[in-house]
C-alpha cells in the first residue's frame, strides 16, 4: 500500500528527487523517473516529472516497492542527524537572507564535521539550504554558545572570510569566570602556545611556534569572592584564547570549563546547585560586520542559552 508523507517545514524547498534520495538511498536516478512517468510517484496527488520542488504542507506518494528502503537508510548510510536535529539547528537562525544565514548555536554542537564527529553544522546547513554553496567563515569552539555567520555564495563567503581574517569584523562574548578578577578592565596581551600562556616570549620554548593573542575585557557584575561576570572583545582568534586568558591570565576559568580549571566545587552550597551543569558558560553574544550584499554594518546579538540565563537572573547580572 502506498504511503502518503507530509512535507516538514525543515525541508521545504527541496527539489523532489534529492528528497527521494535522502530518505530512499538505495533507490536508483533511472528507477525514480521510472516511477514518476509510471505515476506511481505524486506530489499533492498529481503526477510530477521529478523536477518539482516540495513545500511544507505538501503531500508525497510513495509506492510501497520503496517503503523497503527505509531500514537501509538507517543500517547502511551513516547519515548522523536526523530530521528533528535539523528542525532544532533551523529554530536556532535568528538571521537569514539570500547570502548568509545566523544561528545562536547550542553548547555541545560542532561547528565543522570530522572524525567522530556525528554532528555539525556545516553539514546539516546544507542540508536546511540545499541549492546555497553553504562555506564556514569562522568557528567556535564546540563547548561555546552563540552566534555563528555562515556564508550560503561564494561572494559572500570571500567577503566574510576577508573581514574575519583582517579583523574588521568584531566579535563580543559573555563568561562566567570562577573567582574574582583584581584589575576590573584591560587589554590581556601574550603569546599562546598548545594550552599554555606566554607574558614574556623569551621564555617560549625553541622550535616552538607561538601565536600572538590579545583580548580586551571588562568585568560587569561579581558575586564577591566566587564568580565574575565579564564581557570579553578578542582581538585575535587563537583556538581557546579566551578559555586561556581567563584561567592563566585573569586566574579564575570558565565556569564549565573542564581543560583549563573551570569544574572545581564552588564553596558556597546555593551557588553549587544553580551552576550545576556540565555546559561552558562562554556565549558568543554581539558580532559586527559588513554584510557582503550591500556593504552595509551590521550588528547581530543573541539571547542567552537557558542554563546562562537562569544563573544571570539569580546573580542580578547585567546584559550590556
Amino acid at each position: 500500500m502506498a504511503e502518503l508523507v507530509t512535507i516538514s517545514s525543515v525541508e521545504s524547498g527541496t527539489r523532489i528527487l534529492r528528497w527521494f534520495l535522502r530518505h530512499y538511498p538505495g533507490m536508483l536516478q533511472r528507477d525514480f523517473y521510472k516511477l514518476c512517468r509510471g505515476g506511481q510517484i505524486r506530489i499533492n496527488s498529481s503526477r510530477c516529472k521529478g523536477t518539482e520542488i516540495v513545500n511544507e504542507g505538501d503531500v508525497v506518494r510513495v509506492p510501497p516497492t520503496l517503503q523497503s528502503y527505509q531500514k537501509v537508510k538507517k543500517a547502511e548510510t551513516g547519515e548522523k542527524y536526523s530530521l528533528s536535529d535539523l528542525e532544532c539547528l533551523r529554530k536556532c537562525i535568528i538571521y537569514n537572507d539570500a547570502d548568509i544565514v545566523v544561528f545562536n548555536k547550542p553548547a555541545g554542537l560542532a561547528v565543522q564535521g570530522g572524525t567522530g564527529v556525528k554532528k555539525s553544522i556545516d553539514k546539516m546547513a546544507a542540508a536546511l539550504f540545499p541549492y546555497d554553496k553553504i562555506s564556514l567563515v569562522h568557528r567556535i569552539d564546540k563547548e561555546t554558545s552563540g552566534l555563528l555567520v555562515v556564508a550560503k555564495n561564494q561572494k559572500a563567503a570571500q567577503s566574510l572570510a576577508t573581514q574575519f581574517q583582517n579583523k574588521t569584523a568584531h566579535k563580543e562574548y559573555l563568561a562566567l569566570l570562577q573567582g574574582n578578577v583584581s584589575q576590573k578592565s584591560g587589554v590581556i596581551d601574550n603569546y599562546v602556545v598548545k594550552g599554555q600562556v606566554f607574558d614574556d616570549f623569551s621564555k617560549i620554548p625553541d622550535n616552538v611556534t607561538a601565536q600572538r593573542a590579545t583580548t580586551e575585557y571588562k568585568v560587569l557584575g561579581e558575586a564577591t569572592g566566587l564568580l565574575s561576570w565579564v564581557l570579553f572583545k578578542p582581538k585575535t582568534g587563537r583556538t581557546h584564547q579566551l578559555r586561556l586568558h581567563s584561567a592563566f591570565s585573569l586566574k579564575a576559568p570558565i565556569v564549565g570549563d573542564d581543560l583549563y580549571g573551570g569544574r572545581q566545587r564552588l564553596s558556597d552550597d546555593v551557588l553549587g546547585s544553580v551552576l550545576n551543569t556540565q555546559k561552558l558558560f562562554l556565549f558568543a553574544y554581539r558580532i559586527t560586520f559588513r554584510h557582503p550584499g550591500n556593504n552595509k554594518e551590521i550588528t547581530l546579538s543573541a539571547e542567552l542559552p537557558d542554563f546562562m540565563q537562569s544563573v544571570v537572573n539569580f546573580l542580578e547580572l547585567q546584559i550590556p
